[in-house]
């Protein structure tokens, strides 16, 4: 009988042994690593301390308890400096309680969010589920702390906060075991719909496909929406120019915040091309300060304005009420207070031209 040795010695039993050799080793290190070189797979103990959201149907809610008194103790010291000692403080963030009441608990449906008149939206009129409250605490308080929360701290919080709100009385202990029945006391329970399916799997979202479409939000929109935020002109150059003063790292740069003061004198002696009416709504409205006739100062002349937008009225009436930026440069144009009616009269004006 031959041994292994001998085998080894004859050249196709030795290729074919390097072949399975190298498999096996191939095949070992698919199972440790996915990418040669970089990281390692996380550990069960460190996915464990990532993986603690608590969802609506309160998969991931860990087992304990807390009571309305425990949750008292826990607010005075940790959660009242920023939301008041009855929740209700908006010094510092906005009103966690108010604006709901015991028929509000009762129907599942918060009636002053009905209301154009109510002053304000506080978090227990807005909220629909519980575990919402529970998983936010703690996940991010106390805000100097967060995590630092036990569980039992968690859930004595939340059902203090409950409490304050009508939800569940003085004397309640709130627990993993009865959370459910306090799902049904919130009151707005019945204000959060699933017929969007943005929630992955049937269980919560009810349907497979999600309303991501959009076929109605940007139906007849008359003007291009833009929000942003602006200096006035007066405090736009207090501090020296902004552009010069950012770092060129990445995408995000300073605006150009030159003193379109200085331009003014130059702004009223060359803006010949405006009479009548429409002069003096520019001049009333301080037009002339950026722009002019024939020549840029800040922003664009008159007439690159009704070279690129002839015709194009109602565009030119919303953007100046609106303002915007990065169509003639990256100084911006504040948002005008004028009225639509003067508004238009100068859209119109520059959209036939702007003729004299």
């Amino acid at each position: 009988m031959s041994s292994w040795a001998d085998h080894l010695q004859r050249p196709w039993a030795f290729t074919a042994a390097a072949i399975l050799l190298s498999l096996a080793a191939a095949s070992a290190l698919a199972g440790t690593a996915r990418f040669t070189g970089i990281g390692r797979d996380a550990t069960p103990a460190e996915v464990k301390a990532w993986d603690i959201d608590v969802r609506p149907d309160f998969q991931g809610l860990p087992a304990g308890s807390g009571s309305v008194d425990k949750g008292q103790q826990v607010w005075e010291d940790k959660c009242a400096s920023c939301h008041g000692v009855f929740g209700e403080s908006n010094s510092v963030f906005n009103p966690l309680v108010g604006g709901t009441s015991k028929s509000d608990v009762e129907s599942g449906r918060v009636a002053n969010l009905q209301r154009n008149d109510y002053p304000g939206r506080t978090t227990m009129m807005k909220v629909a589920t519980v575990s919402t409250l529970w998983d936010y605490i703690n996940r991010a308080m106390p805000w100097d702390r967060p995590k630092s929360l036990s569980v039992e701290e968690v859930y004595a919080v939340t059902a203090y906060l409950l409490n304050l709100a009508d939800v569940v009385p003085a004397d309640f202990t709130l627990s993993d075991r009865n959370i459910r029945e306090v799902q049904a006391r919130m009151p707005n329970r019945k204000g959060m719909t699933t017929a969007h399916a943005m929630w992955p799997g049937r269980e919560l979202a009810g349907t497979a496909k999600p309303d991501v479409a959009g076929s109605t939000c940007m139906k007849d929109c008359p003007v291009e929406a833009k929000v942003t935020s602006l200096l006035p002109v007066h405090a736009r150059n207090n501090h020296g120019n902004l552009a010069d003063q950012n770092r060129l790292v990445g995408a995000q740069r300073g605006a150009q915040t030159a003193d379109a003061r200085a331009a003014q004198p130059a702004a009223a002696s060359a803006d010949k091309g405006a009479n009548g009416a429409v002069g003096a709504l520019l001049q009333k409205n301080n037009c002339t300060a950026c722009h002019a006739a024939g020549q840029r100062i800040v922003g664009p002349s008159w007439a690159e304005v009704a070279d690129r937008h002839a015709g194009k009225a109602d565009y030119l009436a919303g953007k100046i009420r609106s303002g915007g930026s990065g169509a003639w440069g990256s100084i911006p144009m504040p948002p005008q207070s004028l009225d639509e009616t003067s508004a238009r009269q100068i859209a119109d004006w520059l959209a036939s031209g702007a003729k004299p």
